[in-house]
């Protein structure tokens, strides 16, 4: 069983065959019996995530499939036709450090255990964080204000390497993705920064969200670049 999340670059000439991609791919996985989880994502700046921080030139995918169909005629299929359009490819296999809790009602990493676990030791390489949330309506205008100190926070902390947002809807699925040279790095964002911390407390004590997902996953193998 294995996680990759893939990263297309096109041409603005072929947004239009992106999203269309969009449409037909979603049902194409679906129909692939070794995919157990699948995300067609969209992304941004990550700057508001509103809809203005959309970019139609870059897409993506998040995938847990079983390795010994060697990837599924679908899933094969899929990847193929989105590097037909593509300038540039990012490709990165990732495996759980932790995972807390769930996305469309599941934990889709469960299934691969985690790289202490599997390994026997911390890993302290290169590490992924993925989060994601259901945004409840009414909060959307405060979520929204709050999220400018954060970016700002982010960028300029020590250790991170890229970052984007990501989406499965223009307006209350959003999340982000960002790649850091060690957990420590990510830890120390996480939990030291300010304006983070505040967006952590005012989430818990409003109840932002309808649901909500947090990873740190270990990288264990990259291919191109997120610039």
């Amino acid at each position: 069983m294995k996680a990759e999340i893939y990263f297309w670059s096109i041409p603005r000439k072929r947004i239009l065959r992106a999203i269309l991609f969009m449409a037909i791919h979603n049902l194409a996985l679906r129909r692939d019996k070794s995919v157990k989880f699948f995300k067609l994502l969209g992304t941004g700046k990550g700057e508001t995530f509103t809809p203005r921080d959309a970019d139609p030139t870059r897409w993506g995918l998040l995938v847990v499939y079983e390795t010994n169909n060697q990837k599924g005629h679908p899933l094969r299929k899929v990847l193929h036709r989105w590097s037909l359009i593509s300038e540039r490819i990012f490709r990165a296999e990732i495996l759980p450090i932790s995972v807390h809790g769930s996305w469309s009602g599941k934990n889709p990493f469960a299934v691969l255990g985690t790289y202490q676990d599997l390994h026997g030791h911390a890993w302290n390489g290169e590490t992924v964080a993925i989060t994601r949330a259901r945004i409840k309506w009414r909060w959307n205008f405060r979520f929204w204000a709050a999220v400018p100190p954060v970016v700002k926070e982010l960028s300029q902390s020590p250790g991170l390497i890229s970052s984007l947002g990501i989406g499965e809807a223009p307006l209350g699925l959003q999340g982000t993705f960002s790649l850091w040279k060690s957990p420590l790095a990510l830890r120390e964002f996480a939990y030291k920064g300010q304006a983070h911390k505040e967006v952590i407390d005012a989430t818990k004590r409003n109840h932002w969200y309808a649901e909500e997902m947090f990873g740190r996953f270990a990288l264990l193998k990259s291919d191109g670049t997120l610039g």
